[in-house]
């Protein structure tokens, strides 16, 4: 085989229509244009975008920057000092104890323990779904322990991230 015997497949090559050829050759006299009007005549071609001297659609919605991460998890941040402040010594600290004490809003939703202030003196066990490692190291320091609570994925996310049926199972179960 020589490059020479390379042909494209038969019918990917078309001749173009050649316009304004006379009535004969089919696109003659005004060569698909119309008679008159703004697309009949020579210039600037209108874009994609433009719609006939009506304000276009991009200029008539609203500037908006930026996008909506489905991923992201709005957690509920408790402070250590806070915690310490208001619970007492051996207490076990879980979301519904904070939403009673009023630290917390809501105890269904996501909480987050942060390490402000000074090393605690108080032995706790905390109940979070998420925990800084200032706040898990001063927790442990001061004989306490700190437990996980997974979070449970629904919406969005259950469907983009395809989890496996098993695993989802397991997810909703509470496990």
């Amino acid at each position: 085989m020589n490059i020479s015997d390379l042909k494209p497949a038969p019918g990917s090559k078309k001749k173009r229509q050649r316009v304004g050829r006379g009535e004969a050759a089919g696109k003659g006299k005004y060569a698909g244009r119309g008679i008159k009007g703004q697309g009949s005549r020579g210039g600037k071609p209108k874009s994609a975008a433009f719609e006939g001297g009506q304000l276009p659609l991009v200029r008539r919605l609203p500037f908006k920057r930026g996008f909506n991460n489905i991923f992201r998890v709005n957690f509920q941040e408790v402070r250590l000092d806070w915690l310490v402040d208001r619970v007492d010594n051996g207490a076990t600290v879980t979301p519904a104890l904070l939403a009673e004490i009023g630290l917390i809003r809501d105890a269904s939703r996501p909480v987050v323990v942060l390490g402000n202030g000074d090393a605690i003196k108080k032995k706790l066990t905390v109940h979070a779904h998420r925990f800084t490692k200032s706040a898990s190291e001063k927790i442990s320091n001061a004989g306490g322990a700190t437990t996980i609570i997974p979070i449970r994925i629904k919406g969005a996310r259950v469907t983009v991230k395809k989890l496996r049926q098993a695993e989802l199972a397991r997810l909703q179960a509470g496990e």
